[in-house]
């Protein structure tokens, strides 16, 4: 691992590609710093209005997803060495929010990562195992944590493991068509073209909703159904079995089995479910799989709480 002593403001700016964004304005890091050789310090700043990550006077916790994500992604390239042809994929997530930290203020959120590398193994055909553990605040608040194992493939790998779907945009073009959404409301949202979730005739259960035209989860081709939208499909699972009571996610336990195709139908069922309550513990827990051709490919434990 590679090391270096300055500070790097604004590391995204017009290399957006560097945290896997075509959109520039989605780019949320501003820096970042070195602690220790294992150690980096990477800030964000979330915009007051966001079209997929604020709702209402709140932000989606996702959004803290969003945000370590492209900084995995910034540190995978600046500290890691790896090349960015590189493809980085997650194995498993483990993390949290505090709900009252995602509040939307008179002015956008200052936010800090503190990473640190607890592993890496490099293989010797390039690919890269990793696992890091991150602390985040808000002005110096605790806003959450996370500890993630993920992989980088050089492009020969990634290729291997792909097959057919190796091409992203002769994947992208061979998306299911855009099936019906369920009621936005239903599902914590406002807007019907940010719901991810299809009704079915069995209960708890519906199709995962792949709109490839989204502009934040799809905002260029990608081979597979991306994890944010796994993990907001988890999310939207876990209001829709708690409605009509609006919950808040504050912990996922989320396993990416295998990689979701856009060609096919997914799957997405809540198994097993507690409601959250207005007692001291508060909290309710739905397990949420997907399956794909039979197959499982997603599994989330989702933690939630009643919206403040």
């Amino acid at each position: 691992m590679t090391s270096t002593t300055a500070a790097h403001d604004n590391p995204v700016g017009a290399r957006s590609t560097l945290v896997r964004k075509s959109v520039q304005d989605e780019a949320l890091l501003t820096g970042w710093r070195p602690l220790t050789e294992n150690c980096q310090v990477v800030t964000a700043r979330w915009p007051k209005d966001h079209r997929f990550y604020v709702e209402g006077d709140r932000y989606n916790p996702l959004i803290a997803t969003e945000s370590l994500r492209q900084a995995l992604a910034l540190l995978t390239h600046t500290v890691h060495d790896i090349p960015l042809s590189h493809r980085l994929g997650w194995e498993h997530i483990r993390s949290t929010v505090v709900p009252t930290a995602l509040h939307v203020g008179p002015e956008p959120a200052e936010i800090e990562l503190v990473i640190t590398h607890r592993e890496m193994k490099r293989r010797r055909l390039g690919t890269v195992h990793l696992v890091s553990h991150v602390e985040a605040t808000r002005a110096g608040a605790a806003l959450g944590t996370a500890t993630l194992r993920y992989s980088t493939h050089p492009p020969a790998i990634y290729d291997r493991l792909r097959g057919p779907y190796a091409n992203a945009e002769d994947a992208f073009a061979q998306a299911t068509p855009l099936t019906a959404p369920v009621p936005a409301s239903l599902v914590g949202r406002s807007r019907e073209r940010d719901v991810v979730l299809s009704p079915t005739t069995e209960p708890r259960c519906w199709q995962l909703r792949v709109d490839t035209s989204h502009g934040v989860l799809f905002d260029h081709p990608h081979d597979h159904v991306p994890g944010m939208v796994l993990l907001e499909a988890a999310c939207q699972a876990a209001q829709a079995v708690a409605a009509p009571r609006p919950v808040v996610p504050v912990e996922f336990d989320t396993t990416f089995s295998r990689y979701v195709e856009l060609d096919q139908p997914c799957r997405v069922t809540a198994r097993s479910v507690t409601h959250p309550t207005d007692g001291p513990d508060g909290c309710g827990r739905v397990e949420i799989d997907a399956h794909q051709d039979g197959r499982l490919v997603f599994s989330s434990t989702v933690t939630t709480r009643l919206q403040p």
